[in-house]
């Protein structure tokens, strides 16, 4: 069973697991729609690009976020009082100060990213500034310090940037199937051309919700730990309790967020629609704050 001390080698160990992974997945569909295609040039294209994709990933997976969520970096001159906060916080958990970035929306909401302690980052909206009370805000702050010292932001942020990779792959292969081989040239082919094309458009259907149901199933287990680890280190598992309420209640949808980047977020930033709970980007709010006071 995995406990607070365990969970960030074993997170440090299956970020390397789906890297690897995902080099063999994209070799392996570079190969079926090479070969659907005729086209030998794509299996190298699919080598290269998932070698590059998978170690930028890792070093720039956290810039990317950011940069697609808008965010702007939050100093100790232009806001002190979050600043102290984070950094009392820090102090107790024994971490480094992360960088602190905040986005311009009132919808309450954060999120941590970074590959490493030495390179953290907190994100917090305006909206969860304003609208959370002091012991509020340090439980999501504490929430999100427990995402980097647990190690499980770098997993987290890689399946982003990996899932977008795959979604991409699919649906470029889509439109050139059904658009692109319209304008060929070529006609029929041999059988084992027909069944990797076959297997191509499956692939090209199947992988990326394959992809997504593993980003979902990773944001909603590591919640639960982040929660318990932030209730620890506050020693107030209610602030973190009324500041996940809070946040549930307020219907206001996050512009900044989209589908790549939802499980980052502390709470679903996407309001106001019911899906099934097999599709859910986090646990239900319900489950988490009867988890926080029966600690």
């Amino acid at each position: 069973m995995a406990t607070l001390y365990t969970q960030a080698d074993r997170n440090i160990r299956l970020t390397w697991l789906y890297i690897t992974g995902f080099l063999i997945f994209v070799i392996g569909v570079g190969y079926v729609f090479a070969g659907a295609m005729g086209n030998s040039t794509i299996l190298y294209g699919a080598v290269i690009f998932s070698v590059v994709m998978s170690f930028g990933s890792y070093w720039w997976s956290d810039k990317i976020v950011l940069a697609m969520s808008e965010a702007k970096e939050l100093t100790h001159d232009n806001n002190r009082e979050i600043y102290h906060l984070v950094e009392n916080l820090c102090i107790t958990a024994g971490l480094p100060v992360p960088k602190i970035y905040i986005i311009q929306d009132s919808a309450p909401n954060a999120f941590a990213t970074g590959r490493d302690p030495k390179h953290g980052v907190i994100c917090l909206t305006t909206g969860i500034v304003e609208k959370l009370e002091k012991t509020e805000l340090e439980g999501v702050i504490a929430h999100e310090l427990s995402h980097i010292g647990n190690r499980d932001i770098l997993l987290s942020t890689v399946v982003v940037i990996l899932v977008g990779f795959v979604t991409l792959l699919a649906d470029w292969f889509r439109h050139w199937a059904f658009f692109g081989r319209r304008g060929s040239d070529r006609e029929g082919g041999g059988q084992l051309q027909i069944i990797l094309m076959v297997a191509a458009i499956a692939l090209s259907i199947l992988a990326p919700i394959a992809a997504v149901l593993m980003q979902l199933a990773i944001s909603r287990k590591r919640e639960f730990l982040a929660d318990a680890s932030a209730a620890i280190l506050t020693r107030y598992p209610d602030g973190l309790a009324r500041a996940l309420e809070k946040i549930s209640a307020d219907q206001e949808p996050l512009e900044a967020a989209n589908r790549a980047t939802a499980h980052l977020y502390i709470a679903n930033p996407f309001k106001r629609k019911k899906v099934s709970k097999l599709f859910m980007t986090h646990p239900p709010i319900e489950e988490r704050v009867k988890a926080l006071r029966n600690m």
